[in-house]
C-alpha cells in the first residue's frame, strides 16, 4: 500500500515537474525585452558613456591620483555585464555547457578588469596631452621621458590596455553570445517574429556595437563571430529550424554594426594620419583616435 502510494505520488511529482519545464521552456523562447533592454541601457551608460563622462566632469572632483567617475562605472560594468550574460544563457530553452560559460565568464571579469587599470591611466595621459592617434612613441609627451626606458612601460601599459585586456574581454564575450544564438532555433513561426519592442532596440544596440568593433579593434573577431552565427544559421535551415526572436535579434543587430564599420572605414578611407596608425590589411580607425585628431584638436 505504501508503494503504491509513494508511486502515485512520484507520477505527480514528475508530471509537474514536466509540466513546470515546459512552461519554462515556452516562457525562455518569448522575445527578452527585460534583458536586451538591460544590455543595451549599461552599454551605453557604463560602457560608451564612461569616456564621456570623465570629459564632461570637472576635474577638481576626481584628481589625477584617484579614480575617476567613468573607473566607477567601468567598476559598475564588469559586475553586471558578467551577471546579465548568466542571466541570458539561463533563459536560453536549450541545455549548454556550464564549465564553457563559467570558464568565459571569469576570463571575461579578468580581461575588462586588465582594461579597467589600463584604460584608467590612459585617460589621464590624454588629460595631460596624450594624441590617441599617434602610436606610443610618437606621442610628444612620451618619447622625451628619461630614461628611454620608461617608454617600454607605457608601451607594455598599452599593451595591456589595447591589446592583452581587449581580447580577454571581447573574445569570451562573443564566444557567449554564439553559444546562446546556438539554442535560439525553433520551428513555430510566431516564435521566429521579432517584436515592435525588439526592431526598437535593434538601432541603439547596433550602434553599440559598431562601437564595440571600432574602439575595441576587434574586427577580425566579430567576422568570426558573424561567420559562426551564419554556419550556425545554414546548419539549422537543413533541419527545418530558423531563428526565434532573441536570435533574431542578435543577428540583426550585428547585421547593421557591420554596415556601419563599412560605412565608417569608407568614411576614413583616405585619412592618411589615421592609416598610418593602423596599417595592415583591415583598417577599422577607433572613434577616439578620430576624436582627438578631427575633433579636440580643432578646439
Amino acid at each position: 500500500m505504501s508503494t503504491m502510494r509513494k508511486r502515485r505520488c512520484y507520477d505527480v511529482s514528475s508530471a509537474a515537474d514536466v509540466q513546470k519545464e515546459n512552461v519554462q521552456q515556452e516562457t525562455r523562447q518569448d522575445f527578452h525585452l527585460d534583458l536586451w533592454l538591460c544590455f543595451t541601457l549599461q552599454n551605453w551608460i557604463l560602457d560608451f558613456g564612461r569616456p564621456i563622462v570623465m570629459i564632461v566632469l570637472p576635474l577638481e572632483w576626481f584628481p589625477l591620483n584617484k579614480p575617476s567617475a567613468g573607473d566607477y562605472f567601468h567598476m559598475a560594468y564588469n559586475v553586471i555585464t558578467p551577471f546579465l550574460l548568466l542571466k541570458l544563457i539561463e533563459r536560453s530553452p536549450r541545455a549548454l555547457s556550464r564549465t564553457a560559460i563559467y570558464v568565459c565568464i571569469v576570463t571575461f571579469v579578468m580581461g575588462a578588469s586588465i582594461h579597467l587599470v589600463g584604460d584608467s591611466i590612459n585617460h589621464r595621459l590624454i588629460l595631460s596631452g596624450y594624441q590617441l592617434h599617434l602610436s606610443v612613441r610618437d606621442n610628444p609627451i612620451i618619447k622625451d621621458l628619461k630614461p628611454a626606458s620608461l617608454i617600454d612601460s607605457f608601451e607594455l601599459l598599452y599593451y595591456y590596455d589595447e591589446q592583452l585586456g581587449h581580447l580577454m574581454w571581447y573574445i569570451p564575450f562573443f564566444i557567449i553570445l554564439v553559444i546562446y544564438f546556438s539554442g535560439c532555433f525553433c520551428d513555430a513561426e510566431e516564435q521566429k517574429k521579432m517584436p515592435v519592442s525588439g526592431w526598437l532596440l535593434l538601432g541603439p544596440s547596433a550602434l553599440y556595437y559598431w562601437y564595440l568593433i571600432t574602439e575595441g579593434q576587434i574586427s577580425e573577431l566579430f567576422l568570426l563571430t558573424c561567420v559562426a552565427m551564419g554556419a550556425l544559421v545554414i546548419h539549422q535551415r537543413r533541419k527545418g529550424l530558423g531563428p526565434d526572436s532573441n536570435g533574431r535579434f542578435l543577428l540583426y543587430s550585428l547585421g547593421v554594426a557591420a554596415f556601419l564599420v563599412a560605412v565608417w572605414v569608407l568614411f576614413l578611407w583616405d585619412d592618411p594620419v589615421l592609416r598610418h596608425k593602423y596599417p595592415g590589411i583591415i583598417y577599422v580607425p577607433e572613434p577616439w583616435s578620430y576624436y582627438t585628431l578631427h575633433i579636440k584638436g580643432s578646439h
